[in-house]
């Protein structure tokens, strides 16, 4: 239990630097007892110092407040995201998904320390003609850590829930027209409802405080230092090691009782993008070609999920984050199995599951019960018929197939047992090769996700009847014909006349049909 400091404090300041954790603070003219930072002097004293050394035995056990927590209606925040729940644009620069990346994969990445000794995680990009580092601003040193393993239980302190902050700050940062320089406040409340906190009714006022504080403060803690080869049109980017965000301020909102006690009931964050911002997220820059402007679709389903499956599902909230950035979400891109393992519980763990046959199992029931979970709540895995075939998809999916009323279950069995290929059957001897090679087309997406419609499709046309008959095929029309007629990317490729990646590139939406080549896939599928 912390202490807290009542009315009768004189405010000699005695114990302010006597404080082994720094609870104590001085706000204005009074001293204040961090409830956050206080534990009882636990592990380094037998009894609270603050109480021990006072003469007026003004340091007493904090009680809970009773009634309602009054919020400070003077502080004013940056306007509201989400609005009516709409999905919130964000910055999706490689800078901001690789510290989405190590805030939810954590010590599964290959972490190692600098010559100072702060941990660091490097990844080459641009074929190997750049490279993005990040690092801890407060880590420990590890020079004189010999132990193998000590960089890891350093990064696992970290919570992966840190991450829906990360993106919350990114969602900010959008909003401003040059988020380097300005900043963006936020304040707890803010926080806990697009996080779903205001649901958990087992957390008290003050436990939800700490969390979120806990949580806000740790993607601040990054660092990253960008050096990009000359591009196109676009100079050399060099980034100097700098924070990705900048906690300029944290804000204390008190309420006091009867005995002058006072409780923490609110928390306000004063953030600021780093230097990142100012190439990755440029509007003006980005209109004179000389920066980039990288933005995406941030949905607050997205965020309340993970906050829902994080503990059970790790390996969900890993996949999400991740495809967030990696894929236009709800497109036919196909991505394969071991890369989705990979990103779900690390290289180390897929490379252990090889050789080591109980690993294996493990990995696989794992890797089946967070695609389930990632199915209940929207995010509808679709396999490919020709690497991910029945027979080695997870049993939900046999499932979904059975029907609710008892006869027609009843008949569904039978004939299920008549079947060379029952659901009840063990899998295949060569699962595991076998889903090594397999591949998801895509996820199916919740209705909210949905991105939002541009200005310009709104637009009406002159000529409807003339523009109807005239209208591109959409990549996903074109895909799901050619699923329809039972055709893969290949088979279409070679009646085309075209590469396997044309027809990818196609339905995915990177690239745009031409009359004539309309007018021979129309022939083809429709």
């Amino acid at each position: 239990m912390a202490y807290t400091i009542t009315g009768l404090c004189t405010q000699c300041s005695d114990c302010l630097p006597l404080c082994p954790t720094g609870a104590i603070k001085q706000e204005g003219e009074k001293l204040w007892i961090d409830p956050m930072l206080c534990n009882n002097c636990e592990g380094f004293y037998d009894q609270p110092l603050c109480a021990s050394i006072c003469s007026n035995n003004v340091p007493v056990p904090l009680q809970a407040k009773k009634g309602r927590c009054k919020v400070d209606g003077k502080v004013t925040t940056t306007p509201r995201l989400f609005l009516n729940d709409k999905p919130q644009s964000f910055a999706s620069a490689i800078v901001i998904w690789e510290a989405c990346n190590a805030l939810a994969q954590r010590q599964s990445l290959p972490w190692e320390a600098d010559e100072s000794g702060n941990l660091c995680y490097r990844r080459q990009v641009n074929g190997g003609k750049g490279e993005i580092t990040l690092c801890i601003a407060d880590a420990v040193s590890l020079a004189s850590a010999e132990s193998e393993g000590t960089d890891e239980t350093a990064i696992a302190t970290w919570d992966v829930r840190a991450a829906c902050l990360h993106l919350i700050y990114a969602a900010y940062a959008t909003s401003l027209e040059r988020p380097w320089e300005q900043s963006f406040t936020i304040s707890d409340q803010e926080i806990s409802d697009y996080l779903g906190l205001g649901k958990r009714k087992d957390l008290s006022k003050l436990a939800k405080l700490t969390l979120i504080k806990d949580l806000a403060e740790q993607p601040c803690k990054l660092l990253v230092a960008v050096n990009w080869a000359h591009q196109s049109k676009f100079k050399p980017i060099t980034i100097p090691q700098s924070h990705i965000w900048h906690l300029s301020n944290i804000q204390h909102h008190f309420q006091e009782d009867d005995l002058g006690s006072q409780h923490l009931t609110g928390l306000t964050f004063t953030i600021t993008a780093g230097q990142w911002a100012q190439v990755f997220l440029n509007r003006n820059g980005s209109r004179e070609g000389a920066t980039y402007y990288q933005y995406g679709t941030l949905p607050k389903s997205l965020l309340t999920t993970v906050m829902s499956i994080w503990q059970q599902h790790e390996g969900s909230v890993r996949m999400i984050l991740w495809l967030l950035f990696k894929t236009r979400m709800g497109v036919d891109q196909p991505i394969t199995v071991s890369t989705l393992m990979r990103i779900a519980y690390g290289e180390k763990r897929l490379v252990k599951a090889y050789s080591q046959r109980e690993e294996r199992k493990r990995l696989l029931r794992s890797f089946e019960s967070d695609l389930e979970a990632l199915n209940h709540y929207g995010l509808k895995p679709v396999f490919d018929p020709s690497t991910y075939p029945l027979e080695i998809q997870p049993l939900w999916v046999k499932l979904m197939d059975l029907p609710d009323d008892a006869e027609a279950a009843l008949e569904f069995w039978t004939n299920d047992g008549s079947n060379n290929h029952r659901l009840t059957d063990a899998a295949p001897r060569n699962k595991w090769q076998r889903l090594m090679n397999a591949r998801l087309l895509k996820f199916e997406l919740p209705e909210d996700w949905a991105q939002p419609t541009t200005k310009s499709s709104k637009k009406p046309s002159r000529d409807r009847k003339h523009s109807s008959s005239k209208s591109p095929l959409s990549g996903q029309q074109i895909a799901t014909a050619r699923k329809n007629r039972q055709l893969s990317q290949r088979v279409l490729a070679d009646k085309l006349g075209k590469s396997q990646s044309w027809i990818r590139d196609i339905e995915s939406g990177r690239l745009k049909l031409s009359e004539k080549d309309q007018a021979m896939v129309a022939e083809l599928l429709f």
